[in-house]
Protein backbone atom coordinates (compact mmCIF):
# COMPACT_ATOMS: atom_id res chain seq x y z
CA UNK A 1 0.00 0.00 0.00
CA UNK A 2 1.59 3.20 -1.16
CA UNK A 3 2.02 6.36 1.29
CA UNK A 4 -1.35 8.28 -0.66
CA UNK A 5 -3.26 5.42 -0.18
CA UNK A 6 -2.43 5.08 3.49
CA UNK A 7 -2.87 9.02 4.15
CA UNK A 8 -6.41 9.06 2.53
CA UNK A 9 -7.71 6.08 3.51
CA UNK A 10 -6.58 5.12 7.44
CA UNK A 11 -8.13 5.74 9.45
CA UNK A 12 -11.16 5.90 7.32
CA UNK A 13 -14.18 8.01 6.97
CA UNK A 14 -17.42 5.96 8.43
CA UNK A 15 -18.56 6.08 4.68
CA UNK A 16 -15.60 5.07 3.66
CA UNK A 17 -15.91 1.96 6.14
CA UNK A 18 -19.74 1.35 5.32
CA UNK A 19 -19.04 1.30 1.19
CA UNK A 20 -15.78 -0.42 1.22
CA UNK A 21 -18.08 -3.01 4.19
CA UNK A 22 -20.93 -3.87 1.56
CA UNK A 23 -18.93 -4.34 -1.59
CA UNK A 24 -17.56 -7.05 0.05
CA UNK A 25 -20.65 -8.53 -1.99
CA UNK A 26 -21.44 -6.87 -5.62
CA UNK A 27 -23.57 -3.69 -5.07
CA UNK A 28 -24.80 -1.28 -7.15
CA UNK A 29 -24.88 2.58 -5.00
CA UNK A 30 -28.49 2.91 -4.21
CA UNK A 31 -28.37 -0.73 -2.85
CA UNK A 32 -25.51 0.59 -0.70
CA UNK A 33 -27.00 3.56 0.95
CA UNK A 34 -30.23 1.60 1.65
CA UNK A 35 -27.97 -1.70 3.41
CA UNK A 36 -25.99 0.91 5.20
CA UNK A 37 -29.31 2.84 6.54
CA UNK A 38 -30.43 -0.80 7.13
CA UNK A 39 -27.19 -1.85 9.66
CA UNK A 40 -27.09 1.38 11.52
CA UNK A 41 -30.82 1.52 11.67
CA UNK A 42 -31.02 4.82 10.13
CA UNK A 43 -28.43 6.48 12.12
CA UNK A 44 -25.96 6.64 8.94
CA UNK A 45 -27.86 7.88 5.74
CA UNK A 46 -25.68 8.04 3.07
CA UNK A 47 -26.66 11.06 0.58
CA UNK A 48 -26.11 10.51 -3.47
CA UNK A 49 -23.49 13.12 -4.02
CA UNK A 50 -21.50 11.88 -0.98
CA UNK A 51 -21.65 8.19 -2.20
CA UNK A 52 -21.08 8.60 -5.91
CA UNK A 53 -18.00 10.83 -5.18
CA UNK A 54 -17.12 8.25 -2.99
CA UNK A 55 -17.30 5.25 -5.06
CA UNK A 56 -15.91 7.72 -8.22
CA UNK A 57 -12.52 8.61 -5.64
CA UNK A 58 -12.21 4.40 -4.94
CA UNK A 59 -12.72 3.09 -7.87
CA UNK A 60 -10.17 5.67 -9.01
CA UNK A 61 -7.27 4.69 -6.30
CA UNK A 62 -7.84 1.08 -6.83
CA UNK A 63 -10.08 0.30 -3.96
CA UNK A 64 -13.04 -1.23 -5.57
CA UNK A 65 -13.66 -2.18 -9.04
CA UNK A 66 -16.16 -1.69 -11.77
CA UNK A 67 -17.40 -4.96 -12.35
CA UNK A 68 -20.76 -4.65 -14.93
CA UNK A 69 -23.86 -2.67 -15.56
CA UNK A 70 -27.30 -4.05 -15.05
CA UNK A 71 -30.42 -1.60 -16.23
CA UNK A 72 -27.90 1.23 -15.96
CA UNK A 73 -26.93 0.85 -12.75
CA UNK A 74 -22.73 0.21 -12.55
CA UNK A 75 -22.17 -2.65 -10.27
CA UNK A 76 -19.09 -2.23 -7.99
CA UNK A 77 -17.03 -4.60 -5.57
CA UNK A 78 -13.93 -4.45 -3.15
CA UNK A 79 -10.65 -4.67 -5.12
CA UNK A 80 -7.43 -6.45 -3.38
CA UNK A 81 -6.10 -3.00 -2.38
CA UNK A 82 -10.03 -2.31 -0.91
CA UNK A 83 -9.51 -5.49 1.16
CA UNK A 84 -6.17 -4.61 3.17
CA UNK A 85 -7.74 -0.78 3.96
CA UNK A 86 -10.58 -1.94 5.44
CA UNK A 87 -8.85 -5.41 7.21
CA UNK A 88 -6.25 -2.30 8.91
CA UNK A 89 -9.50 -0.11 9.39
CA UNK A 90 -11.56 -3.06 11.23
CA UNK A 91 -7.84 -4.34 13.22
CA UNK A 92 -8.25 -0.15 14.37
CA UNK A 93 -11.64 -0.44 15.10
CA UNK A 94 -11.45 -3.32 17.31
CA UNK A 95 -8.18 -2.00 19.48
CA UNK A 96 -10.41 1.12 20.46
CA UNK A 97 -13.03 -1.16 21.30
CA UNK A 98 -10.81 -3.25 23.26
CA UNK A 99 -9.15 -0.42 24.97
CA UNK A 100 -12.59 1.17 25.99
CA UNK A 101 -13.71 -1.83 27.56
CA UNK A 102 -10.36 -2.39 29.52
CA UNK A 103 -10.85 1.31 30.50
CA UNK A 104 -14.67 0.61 31.89
CA UNK A 105 -12.75 -1.80 34.85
Amino acid sequence: MNAHIRKVYVPMTETGFYILLCLRKEMHGYSIVQTVAEMTGGEVRLSPGTMYGSLSKMEKDGLIRFVREEEKRKIYAIAPLGEEVLGLEMHRIERLYRNMMEARQ
